[in-house]
């Protein structure tokens, strides 16, 4: 692969606080009454986006770009000029060749070194700030520092297509989006047809209620989209959601009349439906399209509909109780970390009670992308959408295009003619609707799903028994996902019985002549488990992930001060301690002795300590946590939201409060399970429990959990003051 070193930028749209001025100026002016007096959606929003456009690149234009300094955007113009100045002086000492002339020249080169670098500390530390949200910008700040702001061509001169045929660059982008829009149809084309039955198709309880869609007025419009991230990637119009954000008040009138015609008439408007696809690398040769995933960004203001519709639909749908309470996915005040204490759960409580465990974890081929509109159109009708919600959805759906980008090529346009939009808001909570009546398929098995993550779980006293419902209820939930053109891909669907017994090697999964693994550990929704629970393949994980953050972060804490230091630590090294620590943290102090001690390099690193300097202090001036008060932090956490009944039925019911109609002492307490295993006592239920009951019941009593998370910190830290740990 050649690798090329990008001039950049080339292009560069003028836009500073001067030319969005006088943008909202022009906006704020402008007579919209051409879209206003429109019959039809489509071209009212068409005559929207035309007069926005016009106004867009009047007062930001797009120009040549030239400089350069572009490698160096630290150097401000008074260093650009210094630059200059400091080579001239370099001439002239070249020229004349006296004691003097050198020595200006060298003591104005210092001078000019220790600004420069400066410069650039400030510079990189103001960006990291910026973007202290966004790790994958971190992640590109972090590399241009350390690669020094040389950028390397991440697309290769040719690709090949599953075919063997081959691209060259400039035809590859057409390649790649035939690749992408036919993934689907042939994917749902594969999946064998079968008739409708009891099995694959079980009755859904019918919703007598119909969902209304209300305008929306301009505040809640502007809510909206103050609410969305300030992303720079632009869409077909070449507009990024940051220009929308700072233009919204001169925008919001005609805007929330567009999205209350489009709602009114059941109509999405088609300049909506196009989406810009970039190819993003995953893994293996960087040659073929299938070692490519497509990021769809989708026009701006069509987000802003999304949004309308599904916070109404998603309203709807919550208030009638429609998604399953085992539907961890997209849903609020849901998380993995929930799903994944539901599972284990389930599991210690069959090894307590010596039962026999066994965990299917499915694998499903693109769901998002065979999603079949018809079946998704029917079960929206039987669960409320009707009328012209449901047409409005259906417009939604139909009629969508892309079209792909790799660097300055642009493919063809291509409509898409199955699946919900990639990138997109309502997408997750239609293929919620979509997926959910998969828990009508069995009620002897327990499934835990995360959007298209599908987990089943199952147990009995007698580990033959287990097989067999096993591959009976196995084959019900195929059946079901060939009925609703959903690929289930059982080479890589992997089976787990948990515990110590010798059965296992006698058991087998078997479904088409197919196999189904058996595996010790497996990546569960971000978290390595294995058959014994110990969590020792996903803490390995976190130190192998660490160590590498660690290694960046030191390379560059030369150019970086305190702050940005500490924003690393937050940004890069400590989502990997606290993702999912309440499960995996409450663990033998040994298992977690390994990451502990990165945790401490990590600290002295952020201080610029020695290698050996004790960390308590460094821990307590930086009001950071140290790793196993990470752990009764989040557990906590948990445990007061279950306190306030606000967790979903399956975990709430873990914890039960103590009995009695008189508040004393223990009123606030939970009750404690009586347990036999090990592995039990150290499940967020039994132990969560036990740490909850042993705070004071004046942070029991906190009304807020922002106060709580304050208070029970500070408790915490407090201890470290004074100490040499």
């Amino acid at each position: 692969m050649i690798k090329k070193i990008i001039k950049e930028p080339v292009y560069k749209r003028l836009r500073n606080e001067k030319t969005m001025n006088a943008l909202n100026n022009d906006l704020s002016r402008q007579n919209w009454n051409s879209v206003y007096r429109e019959k039809d959606v489509d071209i009212a929003y068409k005559c929207f986006l035309e007069i926005f456009s016009s106004l867009y690149n009047k007062n930001c234009p797009i120009y040549k770009f030239k400089n350069k300094f572009a490698k160096c955007p630290w150097l401000t113009t008074g260093l650009q000029n210094a630059c200059e100045k400091k080579n001239n002086l370099y001439k002239k000492f070249l020229k004349q060749r006296t004691r003097e002339t050198e020595q200006r020249y060298k003591s104005y080169k210092s001078k000019l070194t220790e600004i420069t670098r400066y410069s650039k500390k400030v510079y990189f530390n103001n960006l990291l700030n910026e973007n202290k949200y966004n790790v994958k910008r971190v992640w590109e700040i972090l590399n241009n520092i350390i690669k020094n702001g040389t950028k390397m061509r991440t697309y290769p001169d040719y690709f090949t297509d599953e075919r063997g045929q081959s691209y060259n660059i400039n035809e590859a982008a057409n390649g790649l989006n035939n690749y992408f829009v036919n993934m689907g149809p042939e994917l749902a084309a594969e999946i064998p047809k079968c008739k409708t039955s009891k099995d694959n198709n079980p009755p859904i309880e019918r919703i007598p209620h119909s969902i209304f869609l209300s305008d929306v007025n301009e505040n809640e419009l502007i809510s909206i989209v103050n609410n969305f991230k300030s992303k720079n990637s632009k869409d077909c119009e070449d507009i990024d959601m940051k220009v929308v954000k700072k233009v919204i008040y001169s925008l919001s009138k005609p805007l929330t009349y567009i999205c209350n015609f489009s709602l009114r008439t059941g109509r999405f408007p088609n300049q909506m439906k196009i989406a810009k696809v970039i190819p993003i690398y995953k893994s293996g040769d960087k040659h073929q399209f299938t070692n490519y995933r497509p990021v769809s960004l989708l026009p701006q203001f069509s987000k802003i509909l999304e949004k309308i519709f599904n916070d109404k639909l998603a309203s709807f749908i919550e208030k009638h109780n429609t998604i399953n309470e085992n539907q961890y996915g997209f849903r609020e005040n849901r998380s993995t970390s929930l799903a994944i204490i539901d599972a284990v759960e389930e599991i210690t409580n069959a090894q307590d009670k010596k039962k026999y465990a066994a965990g299917i974890f499915i694998d499903l081929k693109k769901a998002f992308d065979t999603l079949n509109h018809d079946i998704l159109l029917d079960k929206l009708e039987v669960y409320g959408i009707r009328g012209l919600a449901l047409t409005w959805v259906k417009s939604y759906l139909t009629g969508r295009k892309q079209f792909v980008k790799i660097d300055e090529y642009t493919s063809e346009t291509k409509e898409i003619s199955c699946g919900v939009p990639q990138g997109s808001i309502l997408g997750p909570l239609l293929f919620n609707i979509y997926i959910n009546d998969i828990f009508n398929v069995s009620k002897l098995m327990k499934l835990i799903l995360f959007a298209d993550d599908t987990n089943i779980f199952y147990s009995t006293d007698n580990h033959r028994e287990l097989i067999k419902v096993v591959n009976t209820e196995l084959n019900k939930i195929k059946l079901w996902m060939d009925y609703n053109k959903l690929s289930l891909n059982l080479d890589k669907t992997k089976v787990m019985f948990f515990g110590n017994f010798n059965a296992n090697k006698e058991l087998s999964i078997e479904k088409n002549n197919v196999l189904i693994k058996s595996v010790t550990e497996i990546k569960f929704l971000g978290v390595f488990i294995d058959d014994k629970l110990s969590w020792k393949p996903h803490i390995r994980h976190i130190q192998t992930k660490v160590s590498k953050s660690i290694s960046i972060v030191n390379k560059s804490k030369h150019i970086l001060g305190y702050n940005s230091r500490y924003l690393l630590y937050c940004s890069l090294i400590l989502p990997y301690f606290t993702y999912c620590i309440e499960i995996l943290g409450n663990n033998y102090k040994s298992s977690l002795h390994p990451l502990f001690l990165l945790q401490k390099r990590a600290v002295r690193i952020v201080h610029k300590a020695a290698y050996l300097d004790h960390t308590n202090n460094l821990f307590y001036q930086s009001r950071l946590l140290k790793l196993y008060d990470l752990v009764d932090f989040y557990t906590a956490q948990l445990l007061y939201r279950a306190s306030g009944k606000s967790l979903p039925f399956n975990i709430q019911k873990q914890f039960l409060k103590n009995e009695g109609g008189f508040k004393l002492r223990g009123c606030w307490n939970f009750k404690v399970k009586l347990i036999r295993t090990t592995k039990k006592s150290f499940c967020v239920s039994v132990c969560g429990t036990k740490l909850w009951n042993s705070l004071s019941n004046e942070l029991k009593k906190i009304s807020n959990i922002q106060i709580f998370k304050k208070m029970y910190k500070e408790t915490l830290i407090s201890g470290y003051e004074n100490k040499r740990i």
